[in-house]
């Protein structure tokens, strides 16, 4: 009989971290990621848990991951650990091991629950085209508001999946190009002409950032030139107001 694995003991401490993906890091994918941050907590030296069973592994939760390619303020994990440890001391050498472009922005203690329940809504600025028309993206906005159902296809590991974009969208807007822009440090490229600000509700299935600007072109015809830069600036549950509200306040 195959010897059974050592079980460990459950963590101590549960801290929910928000970190960021910049520049050219927002092309890495969540499995990237996943492989760089198992290696800094160990580089930091975190007193991790671990999992039981013939492959243990550290105990982290991933929630509500970017699509590789999109730049993000409010990416979200959670991390078991051993011992209690100061959330700042663990922020500070989490930075330290981490490369430039996956920055940590904040880690808090979690006060007990699933994290990935509260990421309800995402906010995001998509950069245009500095060539492309505002009149021309207005349009397009309008007549993607004005439909019931916008169906869109997009090709999943599952094969081509058609999903109806209009109905996740809580606002769209035409914004400026310092708007559409998020700002020096935010990770975001500037010089688009103007861009959108989108809220957008997690369904299931999920509808992306880039199934909306599929849909924006299936409703109006409209040519949005190449791809956009799409920034998630924040997520987390959806105020009865449109707006999405911080989910790690609880935890402070």
């Amino acid at each position: 009989m195959r010897e059974q694995p050592e079980q460990q003991a459950p963590p101590v401490q549960r801290l929910r971290v928000r970190y960021a993906k910049r520049g050219r890091l927002r092309f890495s994918s969540h499995r990237d990621f996943s492989r760089v941050f198992e290696r800094a907590v160990a580089r930091a030296r975190i007193p991790m848990a671990w999992s039981s069973g013939f492959h243990p592994h550290p105990r982290i939760s991933y929630a509500g991951a970017a699509p590789t390619g999109a730049a993000s303020e409010a990416e979200y994990l959670e991390i078991g650990l051993a011992e209690v440890s100061d959330p700042a001391a663990v922020r500070a050498a989490l930075a330290d091991s981490l490369p430039d472009g996956l920055d940590v922005l904040e880690v808090v203690e979690s006060p007990g629950g699933a994290l990935a329940p509260l990421l309800e809504a995402s906010v995001w600025r998509v950069a245009l085209p500095g060539a492309l028309d505002r009149g021309t993206v207005a349009g397009a906005v309008a007549a993607f508001l004005a439909r019931e159902e916008v169906l869109v296809e997009r090709v999943t590991k599952r094969g081509p999946r058609t999903f109806d974009a209009r109905a996740a969208v809580v606002s769209l807007e035409v914004v400026p190009p310092e708007v559409a822009g998020t700002g020096a440090g935010s990770g975001a490229e500037s010089g688009a002409g103007c861009g959108l600000a989108l809220v957008l509700r997690h369904t299931e299935p999920a509808v992306r950032a880039e199934d909306v600007l599929s849909g924006l072109r299936t409703a109006s015809g409209a040519d949005l030139g190449p791809r956009p830069l799409l920034t998630r600036l924040a997520q987390g549950p959806l105020r009865e107001d449109g707006s999405v509200a911080d989910p790690l306040a609880a935890s402070e």
